[in-house]
């Protein structure tokens, strides 16, 4: 049943295929996933949000019973006159506040119950009859929704990707809203663990990873929003694994050199790589070749505003020879 529910929500959202590894050495791929005790997690959550609402529902059915009921059991009654109001005994006289308030009380409650009895016995059969249709309605609707977001909680937690290469790293979530987020070893410039309470007490963590420029909150935060400049590996139950890997090899990256993926480089072969072919550029060479450059744009510059008066004075000679 849910595997035919999943490939349903699955084609009716779109949800894309398994990412494709970011740039880097196909052979240092990993590829992380939340942890099961994440995904209990959350459907613990889930369930909690689901019993209130079933409570809520048998609560309003219990009501409409015994509001059916007491309707039926006024009609079933024979019609009274209305008697006058009986002579109240004289009592004594209230001794203290509290008593008098007891009796306001008492009385505002006897005519609220009179007002609710009087509306019940005015209230039609067919009027109940609708309101159980709407009660039932509401029951599919809550089984529709049960089944729906069970399998939503479990896509979400399936579709949860966290690669890793040498070069960057991608994180994709999300089934509603897709969210995937690339990230290079050029711009990285930290990572963070965090771990609250019950993450302690489940075995699990966050991993925070942010470029520079990050500020705000980050990609995949259950809060509002996000930021382009930082992901989370949410629910893993190695996260320190998971933060010195990517420490590891962003060490390396930086040690390396390797510099911007998007960059085109031509790497030289080993063996000239120890020998000079060029001599350094002293400081009256590099003086030199920007006072040639000074002189080459002042050149062009006087070029263009001789080509500019010349159009002038043509325009000019054009123009008085019409008149």
């Amino acid at each position: 049943m849910f595997n035919k529910l999943r490939s349903w929500l699955l084609q009716i959202l779109r949800v894309p295929p398994e990412p494709d590894a970011p740039f880097g050495d196909p052979v240092s791929t990993r590829i992380f996933r939340a942890s099961p005790k994440y995904y209990a997690f959350r459907l613990l959550g889930w369930g909690v949000g689901q019993f209130f609402a079933l409570a809520g529902l048998m609560v309003g059915v219990m009501v409409l019973l015994l509001a059916e009921h007491k309707a039926a059991e006024l009609r079933s009654q024979p019609t009274r006159q209305s008697a006058p109001p009986a002579q109240m005994e004289p009592s004594a006289p209230e001794t203290n506040s509290t008593s008098g308030k007891a009796v306001k009380k008492n009385r505002r409650h006897g005519k609220l119950t009179d007002d609710l009895a009087g509306w019940l016995a005015k209230v039609p059969p067919g009027l109940f009859f609708l309101i159980w249709i709407v009660k039932l309605l509401g029951v599919l609707a809550y089984l529709a929704q049960a089944g729906i977001t069970y399998a939503a909680l479990r896509l979400d937690y399936e579709m949860r990707w966290y690669v890793v290469t040498d070069r960057s790293l991608r994180i994709r979530t999300g089934i509603w809203k897709v969210q995937e987020l690339t990230m290079s070893f050029a711009n990285l410039q930290q990572v963070v663990l965090s771990q609250g309470p019950i993450q302690r007490f489940l075995g699990i963590a966050d991993v925070l990873v942010q470029s520079a420029g990050g500020g705000g909150l980050a990609h995949g935060h259950p809060s509002q929003g996000g930021s382009l400049h930082a992901g989370y590996f949410h629910g893993v139950d190695n996260a320190p694994e998971v933060r010195d890997l990517i420490l590891a090899r962003l060490r390396h990256f930086r040690e390396t050199g390797l510099g911007d993926p998007d960059e085109v480089r031509h790497s030289l072969p080993a063996a000239n790589l120890s020998v000079a072919t060029t001599p350094m550029p002293t400081a009256a060479t590099v003086e030199n070749d920007a006072l040639l450059a000074a002189r080459e744009l002042l050149e062009e510059a006087r070029q263009l505003r001789v080509m500019l008066l010349a159009r002038d004075y043509s325009y000019y000679i054009e123009n008085s020879t019409r008149v």
